[in-house]
């Protein structure tokens, strides 16, 4: 049986590292640096913005300067976070489909309400999503399984009958303490170190036109497995 569907934010519903890569770039070319590669910031966006500036500036996580560059980044970020952002190839399908079966879906983030909320409504999807839950909501965020819970409750499911899909081994961590099926998106934001196997899943996908099928196949089945 399958009830609801989560997703995590960024690297997963949506592709938001073009706009975190132009905040980047504007930011070291007022300060005479060169652009930095795209593969740089793409690969840290699950680190937060600490961590895509940490990369593109070689700061260690205690300089101080990091706080400094953050803090003016969220800014820029705040006021401008849909400009690039886009709906992953075949995600806009895969929710329709979802809609016209009446199987509620939302989104648990590590991303602050403050952003995650206005993004969200910048695409045309704040009336859709039945449950948005960021750090701020709860007092523990992924991978701790409290966030996801509370989506499920939410939107009135059961965590046995949900699945969480995310482009991190945090977000696979958080859906198996939930005690929901987990799907890892190969398709995220996913640094050449890591290997997704490793993070034992219930399944993967290489695109979001893969999930689908998949789970037609769980609405099918009593107790599928986890």
């Amino acid at each position: 049986m399958l009830t609801s569907v989560l997703f995590d934010l960024d690297g997963t519903l949506l592709d938001t590292a073009d706009d975190f890569l132009a905040i980047i770039r504007a930011m070291r070319e007022e300060s005479d640096l060169p652009a930095v590669a795209n593969d740089l910031i793409r690969h840290r966006v699950s680190d937060g913005s600490a961590g895509m500036l940490a990369a593109a500036y070689s700061l260690g996580a205690e300089d101080p300067q990091l706080e400094v560059l953050r803090r003016d980044f969220l800014l820029r970020y705040e006021r401008d976070l849909a400009t690039h952002t886009q709906l992953y190839p075949g995600m806009r399908e895969l929710l329709e489909w979802l809609d016209a079966e009446g199987l509620p879906w939302g989104v648990v983030t590590n991303k602050l309400s403050r952003f995650s909320t206005p993004l969200l409504e910048a695409v045309g999807l704040a009336d859709r999503c039945r449950s948005l839950v960021c750090p701020d909501h709860v007092v523990q965020g992924k991978p701790h399984p409290e966030s996801l819970l509370k989506a499920c409750r939410d939107m009135g499911t059961e965590p046995c009958h949900s699945v969480f899909v995310g482009d991190h081994l945090r977000d696979i961590q958080a859906g198996r303490a939930a005690g929901m099926a987990t799907v890892a998106a190969l398709y995220g934001y996913i640094p050449p170190d890591q290997d997704p196997i490793r993070w034992e899943a219930t399944h993967s996908i290489h695109s979001p036109a893969d999930l689908r099928p998949w789970l037609e196949a769980r609405r099918t089945q009593e107790t599928p497995d986890v």
